[in-house]
């Protein structure tokens, strides 16, 4: 089996940082994309920010120039740095991965738990 593991959340005003981390881990041979989603009350689940294995970075528009990706490769691992963080960014923010396990035929979608982000105004 394959798990991921997100860490990170937390309560922080308006115009400050977080920074969230997400490992993969079980018996992977490889994973094409990870990425976070969040959902806030109410809403729809919606893609935050997303990295292909040798690929640019995908992004929001509403996170663009606020937000940054980033992986680690060798520790199956995804990280997302969120400055000027707005209220409106308050959500889950969950981990997704599209993995490939040892032995495996085709790649699979994997989802972390989730991780609250609050900002206050």
């Amino acid at each position: 089996q394959v798990q991921l593991v997100e860490s990170g959340g937390g309560l922080v005003q308006a115009g400050g940082s977080l920074r969230l981390s997400c490992e993969a881990s079980g018996r992977i041979f490889n994973i094409r994309t990870m990425g976070w989603y969040r959902q806030a009350p109410g809403k729809q689940r919606e893609l935050v920010a997303s990295l292909h294995s040798g690929g640019s970075p995908n992004y929001a528009d509403s996170v663009k120039g606020r937000f940054d990706i980033s992986r680690d490769v060798a520790k199956n691992t995804v990280y997302l740095q969120m400055n000027s963080l707005k209220p409106e960014d308050t959500a889950v923010y969950y981990c997704n991965a599209d993995a490939l396990t040892v032995g495996g035929l085709k790649y699979f979608e994997i989802w972390g738990q989730g991780t609250l982000v609050t900002v206050s105004s």
